[in-house]
């Protein structure tokens, strides 16, 4: 089954809060007959946007190609948090690759979030981008974490925009009975997801970049030039960036086996009046500390956007609605009788280390994926350093790519069965608190 047919129809966003309230715009049409051009990108989410549109400021001629639309995937259907550094934190990641290289992964961190700061303010891109995302904890032993680790982040790496909330100063942030204490990362925001990959999409095009939308690529050559094949159409280009994400396929076999799709679901209330200062009295975005985490925030229009749940096969479950209420109301038990407007799902890519997998794969071929839920800034930033490596300037590209990136065991015939024990256990240990 392919993975971008089995939920959704062909050339149409899911039936999501985002596209409902999405900022109008006209389809692109779908490749047809032979092109050239210096860079083909596969791929319409934030990875493939950034890398295009970066590459027409530098005077690339530029075609990108997505099989649905622009943002139709994990990038128009995510929690909207744009977080601070990496997915895993620096003290692991100190641990994992050194302090120099996760000194310079922090700062690549940082740079991804004014990378996408700056695009909104430059483009003037309408998304409600909004300051603050918190981390709570369920327990003692995590709060303690949460607070060192936002002492270390201070002391080691100079970074003060972090409140650290005891139990009493989180009931003023999220006033919720499961959660002890956090930290408020005021630096990290939150923003309407697809409305910032529509207004990444506008700025490509306006740049000169030629897009084209429900054009799968079924064949990638790696040559001189690159050779790209569709339903109807054929590129060939000096160079290709893969940014499909867990929509991949069987487009290139490295990827593939240290990439896995995996399903994540969202689910948007009715609007909540006066009852949002009951759950979120600060207008900023949540994760808490679970293996599974659950996400939330409040929409523009006063409703409660709340992430929770993932599965590992092709097909959404029948009722995404119930399967996201569930977390939803252990975290707010005042809102268990709530009607639930919209409820989406997704599918992201992970790593077996939750660290994206940036690579040359052929001569003249480079991709990015698998970020793990941490994909807002680290995709936006990780087209931009493909772009920067395709004219010449390797280094942050380099960078990501020297991050240790081990494939799944057994290879994508046994990723999933394994992963669905792994996550299993976790799911347990969440439920138990151990």
């Amino acid at each position: 089954m392919n993975l971008l047919y089995a939920n959704d129809r062909r050339g149409e966003y899911p039936q999501s809060w985002y596209a409902a309230t999405a900022t109008p715009h006209e389809r692109f049409p779908a490749l047809k007959g032979d092109h050239k051009a210096d860079v083909c990108v596969i791929g319409g989410g934030y990875t493939g946007l950034s890398a295009a549109l970066h590459l027409a400021k530098g005077g690339r001629k530029v075609i990108l190609i997505d099989a649905q639309r622009v943002g139709f995937g994990a990038s128009g259907r995510n929690g909207g948090q744009l977080g601070s550094g990496q997915r895993v934190e620096q003290d692991s990641l100190e641990r994992m690759v050194g302090q120099d290289h996760a000194a310079r992964l922090w700062q690549m961190g940082e740079d991804a979030k004014a990378l996408v700061k700056s695009l909104i303010a430059e483009h003037g891109i309408d998304c409600h981008l909004k300051p603050g995302v918190a981390w709570t904890a369920s327990d003692k032993g995590d709060l303690n974490h949460l607070h060192a680790y936002a002492a270390h982040l201070e002391k080691r790496y100079g970074y003060d925009q972090i409140e650290v909330l005891d139990h009493a100063a989180l009931q003023g942030v999220c006033p919720s009975p499961d959660y002890v204490g956090g930290i408020l990362d005021m630096g990290a925001a939150h923003l309407h997801p697809l409305n910032f990959a529509l207004g990444l999409a506008r700025a490509a095009a306006a740049a000169g970049v030629r897009i084209f939308e429900t054009s799968p690529a079924h064949h990638v050559e790696d040559g001189t030039p690159c050779t790209v094949r569709t339903d109807a159409g054929r590129i060939e280009a000096e160079h290709v960036i893969l940014a499909c994400n867990g929509y991949l396929g069987g487009l290139n076999r490295k990827v593939a086996a240290r990439v896995m799709p995996i399903n994540n679901f969202v689910a948007a209330t009715e609007p909540l009046g006066d009852r949002t200062r009951d759950v979120l009295p600060r207008d900023v975005a949540v994760a808490d500390s679970r293996f599974v985490v659950n996400y939330f925030r409040l929409s523009h229009d006063g409703r409660l956007l709340f992430g929770g749940g993932e599965s590992y096969g092709y097909k959404f479950p029948a009722d995404i609605a119930a399967k996201v209420r569930e977390p939803m109301s252990k975290i707010f038990p005042q809102l268990r009788d709530v009607r639930i407007d919209y409820a989406w799902g997704g599918t992201l890519g992970i790593t077996m280390k939750r660290l994206p997998f940036v690579a040359r794969v052929g001569r003249n071929t480079l991709s990015a994926s698998g970020y793990s839920g941490h994909g807002l800034g680290t995709a936006t930033h990780a087209g931009a350093l493909m772009a920067k490596a395709v004219m010449g300037d390797s280094d942050g590209f380099d960078t990501m790519a020297a991050i240790p990136n081990t494939p799944f065991p057994g290879g994508p015939a046994m990723r999933t069965p394994l992963l669905v024990l792994a996550m299993s256990w976790y799911s347990l240990r969440d439920r138990l608190g151990i």
